[in-house]
């Protein structure tokens, strides 16, 4: 005979949406979040160390004898740090939209959880993990948009210059030293904030998690003990052999007749 596997009880609870913050999908976002993250650094990095830098020359002395007018060149055309600053701008712009994207979906999706309450007779740990999203939920969107605003300075500075770069001008506009490396820092730590906010918010989860399986509990227990005993019911069991009866009715007629007939 085949054998037969037992079924227990976690075979008969019902099974993590794929949607879960603590599922693979999940995880594997926030370690992408986090990669690109390191890689808008970096790439905020290169633009610092190719940005414009300008160099002043003089026209000449004029006829008095003074120092003519000066006149300044770019060092390059911008094309780099234009193309690393695009790169970080892009990357870090569709990675927060991926990421808090994903995390509202899950959350809206699953069982309610304790960040989207707010009851006074909620726990202290409750109540420290809804300050502590709040603070990582605003301290991420404004790194973001920090970043972000330095990132666009820089851009629209660099491709400011990216034809006759060589000619003299009278006045050059570049980046100031920092702006990128600035933007770069930014940019991490916003990643970083992000993967608290995901942490807290996976806390979060397991905590309304654990407090609906308490309640279920409860609910069962109650139903249980409140429910009156059933009363066991009576069933009438037909007789097994009724010929039995017949013949011991039928056993003293029998004996009379013989009587009367051993008379005559």
């Amino acid at each position: 005979m085949p054998k037969t596997k037992a079924v227990t009880h976690a075979d008969l609870s019902p099974s993590r949406p794929r949607s879960a913050l603590s599922s693979k999908t999940g995880l594997f976002l926030m370690v992408l979040t986090i990669l690109c993250g390191l890689l808008c650094f970096i790439l905020c990095l290169i633009a610092e160390a190719t940005r414009s830098r300008v160099t002043w020359l003089s026209s000449g002395t004029n006829e008095d004898g003074k120092e003519g007018k000066y006149e300044c060149i770019y060092s390059g055309s911008g094309k780099t740090p234009l193309l690393s600053a695009a790169s970080a701008f892009l990357g870090l712009a569709i990675i927060m939209v991926v990421e808090h994207g994903y995390m509202l979906y899950a959350i809206t999706n699953s069982p309610p959880s304790v960040l989207l309450t707010w009851e006074p007779h909620d726990s202290a740990s409750a109540k420290s993990l809804k300050w502590q999203a709040a603070i990582f939920f605003v301290a991420t969107w404004i790194c973001f948009a920090v970043g972000e605003i330095l990132l666009l300075i820089g851009l629209s500075v660099e491709s400011g210059h990216l034809k006759n770069w060589l000619r003299p001008k009278p006045s050059c506009l570049v980046i100031r030293e920092g702006v990128f490396s600035a933007a770069g820092v930014f940019a991490l730590t916003t990643v970083f904030l992000a993967a608290g906010l995901y942490l807290t918010a996976l806390r979060a989860q397991r905590i309304s998690q654990d407090q609906e399986n308490v309640r279920r509990e409860v609910i069962e227990a109650a139903v249980l003990y409140a429910s009156p005993p059933i009363s066991p019911h009576l069933t009438t069991i037909p007789r097994e052999n009724p010929i039995f009866r017949e013949n011991q009715n039928e056993q003293p007629s029998v004996l009379v007749l013989q009587a009367a007939l051993s008379k005559h």
